[in-house]
C-alpha cells in the first residue's frame, strides 16, 4: 500500500470513529447501531439486475450527501433519531472507505473509484504462463 493510500485509509478511520463517539452522544440505543450498520450493504442487491443497476444501487447508499444532510437537519430541528441514524450510516460509510471499499463502477462489483477489489487482477502475461506446459 502506498503511503498515501494509507493516509486517506486511516482519516477514514478516524471519520468512522467520531459518527460512533458522536452517535454515542446521542443518546440512542446501541442496539439501533448494530442493526442499522450494515444497512447500506443491501443494496447491493442491485447486482441481480446486472452491474449497472447494482453500482448505481450501491452507490445511492454509499455517498455522503444524503446522511450529511440528514445529519446536518437532525441538528436543526433537534431530532436524535434522525442524527443517530446518519451517524450510522456515515460511519458505515467511513469504515468501507478505511478497508479501501469505494464506489462501485457499472462495470462490475470489484471496479471501484479507489481501484480493484479482491485479488490482483493477472495480465495477459501471467496467463499465458499459468496456461503453458512445463518443458
Amino acid at each position: 500500500m502506498k503511503p498515501l493510500d494509507l493516509v486517506i485509509r486511516l482519516e477514514w478511520a478516524i471519520v468512522a470513529l467520531a459518527a460512533v463517539i458522536f452517535y454515542g452522544s446521542t443518546g440512542i440505543s446501541w442496539w439501533l447501531f448494530g442493526l442499522l450498520i450494515l444497512a447500506p450493504d443491501l443494496s447491493m442487491s442491485g447486482y441481480l439486475a446486472g452491474p449497472r443497476v447494482g453500482a448505481l444501487a450501491y452507490n445511492a447508499l454509499h455517498i455522503l450527501i444524503v446522511p450529511v444532510l440528514l445529519l446536518l437537519g437532525g441538528h436543526m430541528w433537534g431530532n436524535a433519531a434522525a442524527m443517530a441514524v446518519a451517524l450510522i450510516w456515515i460511519a458505515h460509510i467511513a469504515i468501507d472507505r478505511a478497508l479501501g471499499y469505494g464506489l462501485k463502477l457499472p462495470t462490475g462489483f470489484q471496479d471501484t473509484h479507489l481501484g480493484r477489489i479482491g485479488h490482483k487482477a493477472r495480465t495477459a502475461k501471467e496467463n499465458q504462463s499459468l496456461t503453458r506446459s512445463p518443458g
